[in-house]
């Protein structure tokens, strides 16, 4: 897939104000609160800004942080991560590999069979239920 770049003024055009301060600007929304993270429809989470598909649900689960959680990405290359130093600490931020919106963070707790948590914004992604599309 083709890496997709836009101007941050594009990318303001496009998303309304709470998706482009979470995706373009690397904000975090409230702990339960986001649209996804109580949702059990089975689908496809893909990336709000580019539509690249990021997540299955066969792979999200209730990790009780509040944001939805997935043990892993729909494909190896959906992901790129960096370290992020923000707020005192330091943790892997998780972004879309096509666009860099940012997604959220991924730690090492995890259920099996990865032993990871990604911990991802539902501002960042969009469901695509099973058998639409």
């Amino acid at each position: 897939m083709d890496k997709l770049e836009k101007s941050l003024d594009a990318w303001r055009e496009l998303l309304s104000e709470e998706r482009f301060r979470v995706c373009r600007l690397g904000g975090t929304e409230r702990a339960f609160s986001g649209e996804y993270y109580a949702t059990s429809v089975p689908g496809v989470y893909h990336c709000v800004c580019c539509d690249a598909p990021l997540f299955d649900s066969d792979a999200k689960y209730d990790a009780g942080c509040g944001w939805p959680s997935y043990f892993q990405p729909v494909t190896a290359g959906a992901l790129s991560s960096r370290d992020d130093y923000s707020h005192g600490m330091h943790r892997i931020e998780v972004l879309c590999a096509r666009c860099d919106a940012h997604l959220g963070h991924v730690f090492p707790d995890g259920p099996p069979p990865t032993g990871l948590r990604y911990c991802i914004n539902s501002a960042s992604l969009r469901l695509q239920p099973r058998g639409e599309g």
